[in-house]
């Protein structure tokens, strides 16, 4: 905006700018004006139909509830049939909370006029016509109002006690009138409104504003003379907009008709109508500036592309390199832009390789996961060159001709394991030749591990091999379209993201044989332990297996796996303590070579002390004998106080030695061992570890199992 004043010294700058705003603003105040009086009649219009409605809702609302009292009063003639038959007194505290809801008051008027109250007491009894006693003699129901001095109307509701005998006397109920005229506790009007209900000489049966004098006159001139039954009328210096319903009653109750008048506010039912009118004029004036905005937008765009030249210079500056100046003036201006950009975009490229050299040397040295490697060199790639499609090929290390080819194809797909495949002789002596990178071509005959990649519009492949210790390890492949040609600059940002994948990968190599080796050096110390007593042989191992399916089935994290398959293969390490005459007996053990053999998770866990690494284990190997009541050893604990670890090895322990020869007994069958488990739960063993354990043995049909998970 504050080179307005600049630009509008040319005298084609003013010209574009007065027709710009004449083009613009003749149709906007054209449409302002067809669209204000539109608007205003279609509020009105909604406004009138929304209190039609609502008044029309009050009348029909109100027959309702008469037709429900109707039925109330036929359940009451029910009830006293019921009552006087059986001799059970009308006096009930039940007759009386249900009926008082609906009728202030309720009697029995017998044959001979004597009036039986059943609830509250009936004061100024309505007088009937001869007209009314005959409806009601042949069982139809009549309405009586009885007018009060300064008081509202009473409203009876009288029928036969019972039509097939109308000796039985006359039921007469005083109506409720807040419960009829719906301004009891669950009822509410709409909001901001107020209502009045007229009999057929408009006499006002109820009022929710206090009554003014000559107010049902004034009100029935005003519905006489309105239109459509909408009218305003004044109280107390506000004027209401106000709207009736007819409910007729002359069929049903021997009631010609009851207005129903609704009124409203008239600044709050047009309330809408002065909003619009407010911001009406008000987006009026923000549409003229809009226009005068875009205006000078316009003239700026056409006449000065110098200044959309220095503004991308400084945002280039800023290191925004997506910046783009649009200059369409077909000049040198044009030209000076289009350099502009291509300086942009080539500054772009090589500030985005060098962010994502960064981050992938950040990501990938500390990742020691062979899949988050390969998913971060895919997804990094296409910041370094624009290449259609990435793959990365890993081979196997127990199998050099075996390949798993990881894939890429544009930008928002994210990496997948395409597929298996083995590699040709030719094809790994090509490989192993060209160490650094090579070009293939799209053709009929292309390398095994490029078929996957192929896809229309390719026009060749840059390959770069992956080496660990001189020895093939892995392929990186790109895959380009026509018309594109990789630079030598591109060729070497890429080779040195390959080289960074090549040390993560070793890395991760090392620590993967480094863990192999450590699992290995467990397993065999498992084996030395088990190999005492040719009782145990593979003991330990089956344990660690069927403890880790249990704790993968509880849903345990990685670690808490490896933790527990450590202490599953060291669990017995204490037996290396207890003399092998007593482990191999085959008869009962003394008392004292029982404590003797209960001391191996002690010593075990004095084993394993001085080793920092093995801290978390030691309280599985000194507690896989604690039983979950608190009988077990060497501590005596229970319950959640026992290790997790320890608790899930307690099962499978014992389930092995059970199904196991001993030199004292031969082996037990699977289902005895599975009824022992079944019954321990709660006892020896913790109840989820066997519920777990149920799981992962496929013997989901127990009754404890069902019963835990009724529980």
């Amino acid at each position: 905006m504050k080179l307005c004043k600049s630009f509008l010294r040319s005298k084609v700058a003013r010209r574009i700018f007065l027709l710009f705003i004449l083009c613009a603003l003749v149709p906007i105040l054209f449409l302002a004006v067809c669209t204000f009086g539109h608007v205003t009649i279609q509020l009105n219009e909604q406004n009138n139909q929304k209190i039609q409605w609502e008044s029309k809702s009050i009348g029909m609302a109100i027959m309702e509830r008469l037709l429900f009292l109707e039925r109330e009063m036929e359940d009451i003639q029910f009830y006293l049939n019921g009552s006087l038959n059986s001799k059970v007194s009308l006096n009930t505290e039940g007759f009386r909370e249900h009926f008082m809801q609906r009728f202030s008051a309720l009697e029995l008027i017998t044959e001979s006029g004597r009036h039986v109250p059943l609830v509250g007491q009936i004061e100024n009894q309505p007088e009937l016509d001869q007209t009314e006693v005959k409806r009601i003699e042949v069982g139809k129901t009549v309405l009586s109002v009885k007018y009060r001095q300064n008081a509202l109307p009473q409203i009876f509701m009288i029928r036969l006690l019972d039509i097939k005998d109308p000796q039985a006397g006359i039921l007469l109920g005083e109506i409720n009138t807040a419960e009829l005229w719906g301004v009891g506790e669950i009822y509410t009007l709409p909001a901001m409104t107020e209502f009045c209900i007229l009999d057929e000489s408009d006499n006002i049966l109820f009022s929710s504003l206090p009554i003014p004098e000559n107010f049902s006159d004034h009100i029935f001139s005003k519905i006489n003379n309105s239109k459509d039954r909408l009218f305003e009328w004044e109280y107390e210096g506000e004027v209401y907009l106000a709207s009736s319903w007819t409910i007729f009653l002359k069929a049903k109750y021997y009631i010609p008709k009851w207005t129903v008048v609704l009124s409203q506010s008239k600044a709050v039912a047009l309330a809408p109508v002065a909003y619009f009118n407010k911001t009406f004029f008000l987006i009026i004036l923000l549409s003229l500036w809009v226009v005068l905005f875009l205006s000078i937008v316009q003239i700026r765009k056409n006449l000065i592309p110098l200044e959309k030249l220095k503004e991308g210079a400084i945002r280039i500056g800023n290191r925004d390199f997506n910046t783009r100046v649009s200059v369409t003036s077909g000049d040198e201006f044009e030209e000076l832009a289009d350099s502009f950009n291509e300086m942009s975009s080539r500054l772009g490229r090589q500030f985005s390789a060098l962010k994502a050299m960064a981050e992938i040397d950040q990501a990938i040295l500390g990742i020691l996961d062979t899949d988050k490697i390969v998913n971060t060199v895919l997804d990094k790639m296409g910041d370094i060159v624009p290449c259609h499609i990435v793959s990365i090929s890993l081979l196997d290390r127990n199998d050099s001709g075996t390949v798993r080819i990881y894939t890429k194809n544009g930008k928002t797909e994210t990496g997948r394991l395409s597929k298996l495949l083995r590699l040709k002789p030719d094809e790994l002596e090509i490989l192993n030749k060209n160490s650094h990178h090579f070009f293939v071509e799209v053709q009929s005959a292309m390398p095994s591990y490029l078929k996957p990649l192929f896809k229309d519009g390719l026009k060749s492949f840059l390959v770069l091999p992956i080496f660990l210790k001189e020895k093939l390890a892995g392929i990186i492949s790109l895959g380009f379209p026509h018309g594109y040609n990789i630079s030598e600059e591109d060729i070497i940002q890429v080779r040195q993201l390959a080289d960074q994948a090549n040390v993560a990968l070793s890395n991760v190599y090392l620590v993967d044989d480094l863990a192999k080796l450590n699992w290995g050096a467990l397993t065999a110390l498992a084996r030395t332990v088990d190999a005492k007593s040719p009782w145990t042989s593979g003991h330990s191992e089956r344990v660690t297996e069927l403890a880790l399916k249990i704790g993968r089935a509880m849903g345990l994290e990685k670690r808490d796996l490896d933790t527990l398959r450590r202490a599953g293969l060291l669990h017995d390490i204490g037996k290396i303590g207890i003399p092998a005459a007593i482990l191999d007996k085959k008869g009962k053990l003394t008392d004292e070579e029982y404590r003797i053999v209960r001391n191996h998770s002690s010593i075990g866990a004095r084993i394993l002390e001085p080793i920092s690494a093995y801290s978390q284990i030691i309280p599985i190997v000194e507690q896989h004998h604690e039983r979950y009541d608190g009988t077990g050893y060497p501590r005596g604990i229970s319950g959640e106080a026992i290790c997790l670890g320890a608790r899930i090895p307690a099962v499978a322990d014992v389930f092995d030695a059970l199904i196991s020869d001993r030199p004292y007994r031969s082996g037990w069958g699977k289902e005895e061992v599975y009824r022992l488990v079944e019954k321990e739960a709660g006892h020896h063993f913790d109840p989820k570890v066997v519920e777990a354990f149920f799981e992962v043995t496929g013997k989901k049909d127990l009754t404890y199992l069902s019963k835990m998970k009724s529980e």
